[in-house]
């Protein structure tokens, strides 16, 4: 039986008019002028609406190439919703404007046998916007080919449980049908976000609030969850989804296949100069595969 997530958020954080939807996207996967290629094996996108971070999400969805890839695992943080663990969807198919995703239920199956899951209740599950602003893209790019899903909701993790979820989850890496897609916005700058730190030597606020971040994605790009933890511990910086990141880097340091990360976009939804002023950041990054390295 059909039990499906609504998408909740159509018509308000994007369009909910397939047509105009499906332009959009293909306008912004063609003007990042990405090449697709198949060692591409996860991405790191945004996850605020579409006129604030859709160009820049394209940037990560670009890269796919949808021709070997059968499921695509998501990884997105809880918003509006507290839980020290991981959770799985309770739908059967998760609908988009241009074309539901159905949910790989054995996988799901797999993962609830662990006993490490919890179960999202429906409300939980659309209400949260951090997966479902990643599936219009992944709509778009897996179009008429057979594609599954496996949502799962990182709760507010402890390191420990970071490093439990990651290693659990590395063997899925190891499947080269297998994709994932990490959500994350970076910096949220500003009195309303209750973060406002400031380093005046690299000159204007949005500056300082740049260097913040790429010293955030240089550490990412380490593929070191220990030395991102250290960074989060020090500076504090409000990237809301630093739990999926972390269990993603602790993913791939347990798998076998070699795989690193780059960011490829950044952005901030406005330039702050003043204190009175808020941004958001916006990074896409690619996971991929080096050549000649393990289990392929």
């Amino acid at each position: 039986m059909e039990k499906a997530r609504r998408a909740s958020h159509a018509g308000s954080w994007y369009t909910d008019n397939p047509t105009q939807l499906s332009d959009e996207l293909e306008g912004w996967l063609k003007s990042c002028g990405l090449t697709k290629s198949p060692n591409v094996r996860g991405v790191i996108a945004p996850h605020a609406g579409y006129s604030y971070s859709g160009r820049a999400a394209a940037y990560a969805f670009g890269n796919i190439d949808a021709t070997t890839i059968t499921r695509v695992f998501l990884l997105g943080p809880s918003h509006h919703y507290y839980t020290p663990k991981c959770a799985l969807s309770t739908a059967t198919v998760y609908k988009t404007p241009i074309g539901d995703l159905p949910i790989d239920l054995e996988v799901n199956e797999e993962l609830k046998a662990t006993g490490k899951f919890e179960l999202m209740d429906m409300r939980v599950d659309e209400a949260e916007h951090s997966m479902e602003m990643h599936l219009p893209y992944l709509a778009k790019v897996f179009e008429g080919r057979p594609v599954k899903i496996v949502p799962i909701l990182v709760g507010a993790l402890s390191a420990e449980n970071e490093a439990v979820y990651g290693q659990l989850l590395s063997k899925y890496v190891d499947d080269p049908n297998n994709f994932f897609s990490v959500s994350s916005d970076f910096c949220h700058w500003g009195s309303r976000f209750n973060f406002m730190y400031y380093d005046k030597k690299h000159g204007p606020i949005h500056k300082s609030i740049e260097a913040l971040d790429k010293m955030g994605m240089d550490i990412i790009e380490t593929g070191d969850p220990d030395a991102f933890k250290k960074y989060l511990l020090e500076f504090d910086n409000t990237i809301c989804g630093r739990h999926p990141i972390s269990v993603f880097l602790h993913m791939l340091r347990s798998c076998s296949t070699r795989i690193t990360i780059k960011f490829l976009h950044y952005e901030q939804s406005s330039q702050c100069k003043s204190t009175r002023d808020s941004s958001v950041s916006y990074a896409s990054a690619a996971a991929t595969k080096v050549n000649g390295s393990s289990s392929e």
